[in-house]
């Protein structure tokens, strides 16, 4: 699909750029690419739907589901109404050793342990864990927790494990998720002492979210790098994808509200107050890529990867799952079971609960395309209008902050044949929103490969 983008040059001209959405092409009005092209080799992604299963093979990541239970109750959590499977036991781990080590063709290259709140699930963690240890030494360990349940013995194990971690906080929005275990002095000590062994050697983040209540970007870095210093590294940071009624309440409700967010988040990756938020610097840079590299909407999966065939989320009786934020129990939107096959017979995998962007009506029309890749592969119904509303109204800002990079112009308008409701970037079709004439973006601005 091709747009016409109106920009802003910091001459206060008016310039026009074309963009190819499917052919990754950013082109001054008279055909000149805005930055030399390198063509990259890719191969076609995987098309998943109801009637073209997604397959299982060669797993590369592993993520095992221990089970939905925790602690907190977050407003927005995308767990909170999945019907809960069998609870994990230590009982369970040799028979899932047994079919995962028969599975397997290689050993994976990555391991996640997922909850609900993986710690949790303690007397089973620590000897999956340490079993799996055992047989992939070399595979990177991950979780992801509240830190509310950490104490020196378990700070001790995941420091000595190899793990990474990402502690989920969300800054100053945090009463979303529940209470704060920075503001309890036991919690905070344990927080903190976690934080001082693994920070040196860039293993752990602050894993915050974006949402109604939690929008500026700038705060949330603000509020954690007040606790855990400049250097902070700050996972997640998207919007959030609304998988029920409290995921909906959380998203923006107006036409007035996206536009609002879309001019706030892009004034702060233009100044840099987002520049510790992980999610910004790659999707700048992946559009960058895109650009320099050609790259094909071809070639796209879904954003979460779980689209493919080399990424596998199971739980502890074997049940192979759409993904980790999902249970044997559960049924898909469209109708279909979450439970998509068994580890014990991977050749008869087929996931029929997720939709590729290829197959949504407004994917394939949508400037963001490259940035956003689809939001969530199952999603449906009003779930995925909220939320691909939300992805664009998320994405547009780097988009723009990515354009800005390469051309020095700010764009505020794309026309092209898609959503009328979301040509006028900004709100205001003559000219952005009220901004400093200095330009920093320094998230990128570490790459000298690409003049700005």
């Amino acid at each position: 699909m091709k747009f016409e983008i109106h920009a802003l040059h910091p001459d206060g001209q008016k310039v026009l750029l074309h963009y190819n959405n499917q052919l990754s092409e950013l082109t001054w009005q008279d055909g000149t690419p805005v930055l030399p092209v390198q063509p990259g080799t890719f191969r076609d992604a995987s098309v998943v739907s109801v009637n073209q299963p997604g397959r299982k093979g060669n797993v590369r990541v592993l993520k095992i589901s221990l089970g939905l239970s925790c602690n907190y109750e977050c407003s927005y959590c995308n767990q909170r109404f999945v019907p809960h499977a069998n609870a994990s036991h230590p009982d369970d781990i040799e028979p899932f050793i047994s079919q995962l080590t028969d599975a397997l063709i290689e050993p994976p290259e990555r391991i996640e342990f997922w909850g609900g709140e993986p710690l949790v699930y303690w007397k089973t963690l620590k000897p999956l864990a340490e079993r799996l240890r055992g047989l992939y030494p070399h595979a990177q360990f991950s979780l992801i927790t509240n830190g509310s349940l950490l104490d020196a013995q378990k700070i001790e194990w995941i420091d000595q494990m190899g793990f990474s971690v990402g502690l989920s906080h969300d800054g100053p929005g945090q009463s979303s998720r529940g209470p704060d275990p920075l503001s309890d002095p036991e919690g905070h000590a344990a927080i903190m002492a976690l934080y001082a062994r693994l920070h040196p050697q860039g293993r752990i983040s602050i894993n915050a979210m974006v949402h109604a209540g939690n929008q500026s970007r700038a705060q949330i870095q603000a509020w954690l790098q007040q606790r855990f210093g400049q250097d902070v590294r700050i996972g997640e940071g998207a919007f959030i994808d609304p998988y029920d009624e409290g995921g909906l309440a959380a998203t923006l409700q107006t036409p007035q509200d996206h536009l609002r967010f879309r001019a706030q988040a892009y004034k702060e990756l233009r100044l840099g107050l987002a520049s510790r938020m992980s999610v910004a610097q790659q999707r700048i840079m992946d559009f960058v890529q895109s650009i320099r590299t050609a790259r094909p909407a071809s070639s796209l999966g879904q954003k979460c990867s779980m689209d493919q065939a080399s990424h596998l989320a199971v739980d502890l009786h074997g049940n192979v799952l759409t993904c980790q934020n999902v249970s044997a129990k559960a049924i898909a939107p469209n109708g279909q079971p979450h439970k998509i096959g068994q580890l014990s017979n991977l050749a008869k995998v087929q996931m029929r609960t997720a939709t590729h962007w290829s197959q949504r009506a407004e994917c394939p029309r949508c400037p963001a395309l490259q940035l956003c890749k689809g939001s969530c592969m199952f999603l449906d119904g009003p779930l995925w209008d909220a939320g691909c509303d939300a992805a664009f109204s998320d994405n547009v800002p780097f988009l723009a902050a990515a354009i800005e990079y390469l051309t020095g112009c700010i764009p505020y308008y794309i026309d092209g044949d898609f959503r009328q409701d979301r040509k006028d970037v900004f709100g205001q079709v003559h000219g952005v929103p009220p901004l400093p004439r200095k330009r920093v973006i320094p998230i990128v601005a570490h790459d000298t490969s690409v003049a700005a």
